[in-house]
């Protein structure tokens, strides 16, 4: 699934490219993946609409049209949102497509139809898809050892657990969960209310430091987003621990092993993260 990074690279990619542009028409070949409204009014009302912007909050990906109405999008497991020329060969499982003014479609697929879309009129209130519950965007400043601490210190549940909870911190992942993890030298497994303060100031730093170090190392060309077909970014050969049990800590050389909490894989270093560290 992709997690903050990738959905901010797409943002990035995607936005010069498609600011100003007018969509012309809007076709829809599976009508589950639009959530709101249905999607013949969905296609109705995006015709003749000018993007204005393209903004990101934790995964959810939001078009802001000139008109006030806006157009959110959650790629889930496998969503991809692509702009190719019109001639470009049709991706597999391609199931909705913008016409653009420009020249270009921007077009979603998605094998397994878990994405979607909302449609909301300029004015109208998002009690569709879930993005107003989420927390604190973890690259802003709201994000402190003091927010963690009070939403979590009290839980009994992993913190691994805790960093993936879309309601307390917004746009985190299995994936970096464990590289922010790791920085922050402290074990996936740890019950919440066990993390000293030292740890709570450690994650908070660590947090936006490695996800800004993702986002840095993802980046891409316009191009080079289109190669990859919208989804061959995420620069694999940074990470240090997820997907490398087995292998020597990039720190220590300890081997690195794997445990599963809430039924997600996390990859750790026993030596640097150990489970046994002092509660305060």
């Amino acid at each position: 699934m992709p997690e903050l990074p990738e959905v901010e690279i797409i943002r990035r990619v995607l936005l010069p490219q498609i600011q100003g542009a007018v969509i012309q028409t809007v076709s829809v070949t599976r009508p589950e993946v639009v959530a709101h409204p249905d999607a013949d009014k969905f296609c109705r009302q995006l015709t003749g609409q000018k993007i204005h912007n393209m903004t990101r909050r934790g995964k959810f990906l939001t078009v802001l049209l000139v008109s006030g109405d806006s157009l959110s999008l959650h790629l889930r497991m496998t969503g991809c949102l692509l702009l190719v020329p019109p001639d470009n060969p049709m991706k597999k499982h391609t199931h909705v497509m913008f016409q653009l003014d420009n020249g270009k479609e921007l077009r979603f697929s998605d094998p397994r139809r878990f994405g979607r879309f909302w449609l909301l009129e300029r004015d109208e209130a998002d009690t569709y898809s879930g993005a107003g519950s989420l927390g604190v965007e973890p690259l802003e400043s709201s994000l402190t050892a003091a927010y963690l601490k009070t939403s979590f210190y009290r839980r009994k549940r992993p913190v691994k657990e805790c960093l993936l909870d879309q309601k307390s911190i917004a746009g985190i992942g299995n994936i970096y969960s464990d590289e922010i993890l790791f920085s922050a030298q402290v074990h996936p497994s740890r019950t919440a209310n066990s993390l000293t303060d030292d740890e709570w100031k450690r994650l908070a730093e660590e947090i936006p430091k490695v996800l800004n170090y993702f986002i840095e190392k993802s980046a891409v060309t316009p191009e080079e987003f289109l190669q990859g077909t919208g989804q061959d970014y995420r620069n694999t050969a940074f990470l240090r621990v997820y997907g490398r049990e087995g292998e020597p800590c990039p720190m220590c050389g300890t081997t690195l092993r794997k445990t599963v909490i809430a039924g997600r894989s996390s990859v750790f270093c026993p030596h640097c993260q150990p489970m046994n560290a002092l509660s305060k």
